[in-house]
């Protein structure tokens, strides 16, 4: 047997920077953490190749005594924790202590540290684990940590990678989640030399939202709000309206006692919620913020610290579902067509919400000179020469806290942002408001006609909306079945003579295990012989629409998911399955029938998509129609 070593402190520490430093988004991520610990609330961050060259975050918190600076950077040394009793009740972001130590052991590190109370600060080199200096010197409150040539010591660990440009999006996507979280501080972020990311530090999340994503995600989403037990949790943040689902789980954003975490608890309880509303493999967009016991969470499951467990997960996924389903639910979801036409038939999926590939960040550097032009043409009082001085000259600053400077700088961002902010209100009513769904106003729907024997077109307030009748159908059917089911059981409609279905032997044993739930949705089957049925009633909604090409889709569908389902489950498949009967399109409905139709199917709770998550009705406004015939701009 080989000999058992103690292996020596620098291999201790390159072994845990693998654990902790992957790439340089980590190291962003460790020293913000501190940074915010530290009661900062202005953080500036600044890379250059992708943080790869360069890495340097400066913070107006408390600082370091200069006995402490040494400590910091050895392993497993922390001021956020005392023994393993404070693991239970972790109130901090960043406790590990293994950071600063991780991070000098493969880079090159200075730090420039000064608590308020001190006349002179301090700055600590160490490259590769190894003290280089230890000086004082004169550096304004707070901390600033400068990280140069990461892994200039394990060069085979930096061919691992990736680009700059891929590394540094990282770290974008990284200081949006913490302006999100933290809409208190000020961030100000700057990659070579550009700054791509300001945060406000005004408080109001909204504002940041608005810099982050945009217009059109700002005016679609509605607020959350839900307080559980013993004040516990408080769930709070936006849902957005289907219109801005997307094709991935990126906007599936979750804080947990301000911390951005991913949890599969958390995104299988919205995505439960937005199932009526969304197409298969679309997903919603939804920021949540969560607080909650520190002692009902476990948040060192990961050096990483972005996974959590819950101690309460049934709890928590059935709170979230209810909180997100009732913000959902409470306005109107109509998609109203915005910025014109979608360029291209694919684009229609995806209505106002842009192009499937669009980025998620609308954002765009802060700039002076273009805020001035564009306040002077709406009337507003313009940047004065002095603030673009600020912006200016803060682009090079190595030291950007003068405290006059950024409040200026707070105070011109914030300003800029309550204005356009304001503009949005009378959309956002605008499109909450539950006019078309008002049963007091059916009487005053018009419809106008059909076109391509699809597609009905109603007029109403200033609105054309426009109800696809297969989807509504669909919709319609469904919500029949599912509400009979949850009633008074299904009505059965005798069907003589029977029909005879040969099944194979996947789809019999369907059957045979589902024959229950076959019942209570309204069929009757038996066994005919051999692996011949007879189908001898099926639900009343359903009769003399294709009963028997139904049944079949229905047990094909369930025979092809492999799997036994809950009855439940099998339930809803067997009413989603309800659109095989459903009117197609390219076929004529009289004026009546559409109108008993579309007056059904806005009498539902949920009317705006089909079973399978497509839109039933989409909606013009008039001024969007005359945009298009250029008769406003």
């Amino acid at each position: 047997m080989p000999d058992i070593n103690i292996l020596d402190d620098n291999t201790i520490d390159r072994i845990a920077a693998g654990e902790v430093v992957e790439r340089p988004v980590n190291i962003v991520k460790e020293l913000v953490e501190n940074s915010i610990d530290a009661g900062s609330f202005v953080i500036s961050i600044e890379i250059k190749g992708g943080g790869c060259d360069l890495i340097r975050v400066s913070d107006n918190g408390c600082g370091i005594d200069r006995d402490n600076i040494p400590k910091a950077f050895m392993r497993h040394a922390t001021s956020k924790i005392d023994n393993a009793d404070d693991l239970m009740n972790i109130t901090s972001l960043g406790f590990r202590g293994e950071a600063l130590a991780s991070v000098a052991a493969v880079a090159q590190v200075e730090m420039m540290t000064k608590t308020k109370s001190s006349v002179l600060g301090n700055r600590f080199v160490i490259h590769g684990g190894k003290t280089m200096s230890f000086d004082e010197a004169g550096v304004p409150d707070g901390t600033t940590v400068i990280v140069r040539n990461l892994f200039y010591n394990t060069p085979a660990r930096r061919k691992f990678l990736k680009s700059a440009t891929t590394e540094g999006n990282l770290i974008t996507e990284l200081v949006e989640k913490l302006i999100l979280s933290h809409p208190d501080i000020t961030f100000r972020y700057t990659a070579g030399g550009v700054t791509r990311l300001s945060g406000s530090g005004g408080g109001d999340i909204r504002s940041d939202i608005y810099t982050l994503f945009g217009r059109d995600v700002l005016t679609n989403l509605t607020e959350i709000e839900y307080e559980g037990e013993d004040a516990y949790p408080v769930i709070k943040g936006f849902a957005g309206k289907p219109v801005i689902a997307r094709g991935n789980k990126n906007c599936e954003i979750f804080f947990v006692n301000k911390r951005y975490v991913k949890s599969p608890v958390l995104s299988r309880a919205c995505e439960e919620a937005y199932k009526p509303y969304l197409m298969l493999h679309r997903f919603p967009f939804v920021i949540l913020y969560i607080d909650i016991s520190p002692e009902d969470i476990d948040v060192n499951v990961h050096p990483s610290k972005t996974e959590i467990r819950f101690k309460d997960e049934a709890g928590v996924y059935s709170m979230v579902k209810d909180a997100v389903e009732a913000a959902v639910t409470r306005h109107e979801l109509i998609p109203q067509i915005t910025g014109g036409l979608p360029e291209k038939e694919e684009d229609a999926g995806n209505i106002s919400a842009g192009k499937e590939d669009t980025p998620v960040s609308y954002t765009k550097a802060f700039d002076a000179e273009a805020a001035a032009e564009e306040d002077a043409q709406e009337g507003a009082v313009p940047v004065t020469d002095e603030e673009k001085e600020i912006h200016s000259s803060r682009r090079e600053a190595p030291e950007p806290f003068d405290g006059v400077n950024m409040a200026l700088f707070r105070e011109a961002v914030k300003e800029k942002h309550d204005k356009e902010l304001k503009q949005l209100e009378d959309v956002q009513q605008t499109l909450f408001g539950q006019g078309l769904l008002d049963p007091a106003n059916t009487k005053d729907h018009r419809i106008i006609g059909q076109v391509f024997d699809t597609y009905w077109i109603i007029e109403f307030e200033k609105k054309m909306y426009i109800i696809d009748q297969h989807a509504a159908h669909e919709k319609v059917l469904y919500e029949r079945i599912k509400s009979r089911v949850d009633g008074e059981g299904v009505i059965s409609q005798l069907i003589s003579p029977p029909y005879i279905v040969s099944l194979a032997a996947s789809q019999e044993e369907v059957v045979k295990t589902n024959l229950k739930e076959f019942e209570e949705m309204g069929f009757t089957i038996s066994h005919f012989g051999g692996r011949e049925y007879a189908l001898s009633s099926v639900p009343s909604d359903l009769f003399g629409m294709g009963e028997q090409e139904y049944f079949l889709s229905i047990v094909d569908d369930l025979a092809q998911s492999g799997r036994v389902r809950r009855p439940e489950e099998v339930k809803d498949r067997i009413a989603t399955m309800a659109c095989k009967a459903a009117v197609k399109g390219n076929m004529k409905m009289s004026i009546s029938e559409a109108h008993a139709l579309i007056d059904e199917l806005l009498s539902l709770e949920n009317p705006y998509n089909c079973p399978h998550g497509r839109p039933t009705i989409i909606s013009f406004t008039r001024s969007e129609i005359e945009k298009m015939f250029k008769r406003i701009v």
